[in-house]
């Protein structure tokens, strides 16, 4: 039996142990990859094998990096991006390029639009887009994963380039059957008494709720946790709860009439989108034609969807 060593691991094997490093989860790994859970299983146990560790370990139903998966994840990063680098250079000979974009999951909601019309106008451009929550953006931004971010209030213990989109209007949500719904000038008292179906801790979202309720001296009634903005509005719509979220995400309910904004005092919370970029980032011609792209149409299109 040969010795162990990372030099017969396949870059397809590197891949896939990063997105479930990521994810710390083999089946939103294989969701991401396209692949079934068995292949991811397979091609870890693999890795595993040739790197002479155990890179993983579950603890009930959870999934954790051991210490080689960790000191793995670091280096792979490093081989991703020397790749990343080449695969740009080479571009840049044919006259093309990349433009990776993380952004914070309230953004799902315009992010692919624009990428499709910055792709409309720039199709030799490969494009890659991962959405996920703020803490994991900001990991992949500021381990040069990415090229860009979208996000709201940009990190403040990352050096950055941030420029504004356009404004982010929050507002609170109820069931359009909710006493609350057809009721004007609703105090904020009244809402800290009703449970609150809330984004988990670390969303930006949920920093801009309890900024909120700080800032009128009271303290909201966290009923639920949701992971996402489409649990939080189905969660409301089955009347569980109230939610906070942001006005670009309610197309579809309030055209539908399952859902209501609640007329709030001092709502909507006011923030912004901004484009992000690491200050260090080397900046090629595509990454620079992306940027202003982005910053020019964000601001209309965005204003088209409220």
């Amino acid at each position: 039996m040969r010795n162990p060593s990372l030099r017969h691991a396949t870059l397809r094997q590197l891949q896939i142990f990063s997105v479930a490093a990521r994810r710390l989860s083999f089946a939103r790994a294989a969701e991401e990859l396209h692949l079934t859970q068995a292949a991811i299983s397979l091609q870890i146990r693999q890795l595993e094998e040739v790197a002479g560790s155990e890179l993983f370990e579950r603890i009930g139903k959870r999934v954790f990096l051991t210490e080689a998966g960790e000191v793995l994840v670091e280096q792979v990063a490093r081989i991703q991006r020397a790749l990343d680098e080449a695969d740009e250079a080479l571009a840049a000979l044919r006259g093309g390029g990349r433009v990776a974009v993380a952004a914070v999951s309230t953004a799902e909601y315009f992010a692919p639009a624009l990428l499709s019309q910055f792709r409309t106008v720039n199709p030799e451009v490969r494009l890659r887009l991962l959405i996920d929550n703020r803490e994991a953006v900001l990991r992949l931004l500021a381990g040069n994963a990415v090229d860009l971010a979208i996000m709201g209030r940009p990190p403040a213990d990352l050096d950055v380039e941030a420029t504004v989109l356009a404004p982010n209007p929050l507002v609170f949500i109820a069931s359009a059957a909710h006493p609350l719904a057809s009721r004007r000038g609703i105090g904020v008292d009244e809402l800290a008494a009703e449970p609150l179906i809330a984004r988990e801790s670390g969303s930006g979202t949920r920093s801009a709720m309890e900024e909120f309720f700080a800032a009128h001296a009271q303290r909201p009634s966290i009923g639920m946790e949701m992971g996402s903005n489409d649990a939080i509005k189905q969660a409301v719509v089955a009347g569980l709860g109230l939610g906070f979220v942001s006005r670009h995400t309610l197309g579809l309910e309030l055209s539908a009439g399952r859902l209501a904004i609640l007329d709030v005092a001092d709502t909507p919370v006011l923030r912004h989108w901004h484009l992000v970029r690491l200050r260090s980032k080397r900046q090629t011609a595509v990454l620079a034609a992306f940027w202003d792209f982005i910053r020019e149409r964000a601001p209309g299109y965005l204003a088209g969807e409220l």
